[in-house]
């Protein structure tokens, strides 16, 4: 694939193959790979997860962890070499901590979003988005949980119209659905 400017949504559940796809699509040579989630020691399951991740990547591939330092919006405005983010569901979770809107109305966090799709829409290299899709099956018990389902959801679907190409892995497999 081209280095040009080309955005990628690839969207899945859980397990489903989405990460490993989306860094299939990187190509040779520089890859900037923007983690969105950081490690909290205290959680032997995250931290097993992001090693898991770690070891899959190339070595020559430079990692950013955007829960520390500058925000994802601002680091895909500042350009660079073909870039994965891995996953939107977790920055989703950070900024919806970060402005403490769990218990607030749904929309909070509008203008993070808004300052997102804005960056991804005018990103001009090439850029694969990772991103949860959560809403194929029941609908969660907790409030927190179908304001997350809500928030995501509505991401994915701005990203999917400002992307060029949107994907979707389910049990290992993938299919373009643009």
């Amino acid at each position: 694939m081209s280095t040009a400017a080309h955005r990628t949504l690839v969207l899945g559940g859980a397990r489903s193959g989405k990460s490993g796809h989306a860094e299939s699509l990187m190509p040779a040579g520089a890859v900037r790979y923007i983690a969105t989630s950081a490690l909290d020691p205290d959680d032997t399951d995250w931290a097993d997860r992001i090693e898991e991740h770690r070891r899959r990547r190339p070595a020559h591939w430079t990692t950013l962890e955007s829960a520390s330092g500058p925000g994802l919006a601002e680091l895909l405005r500042a350009g660079g070499p073909p870039t994965l983010v891995d996953d939107l569901g977790t920055w989703l979770t950070t900024e919806l901590d970060a402005a403490n809107a769990w218990d607030a109305p749904r929309g909070t966090i509008g203008t993070r979003c808004d300052d997102l799709v804005d960056a991804v829409s005018g990103h001009a290299g090439m850029l694969v988005l990772v991103s949860p899709e959560v809403g194929l099956g029941v609908i969660p018990e907790t409030r927190s949980g179908r304001l997350f389902r809500d928030e995501i959801g509505a991401l994915n679907g701005r990203l999917a119209q400002v992307c060029d190409e949107v994907l979707l892995s389910v049990a290992g497999l993938t299919v373009r659905l643009k």
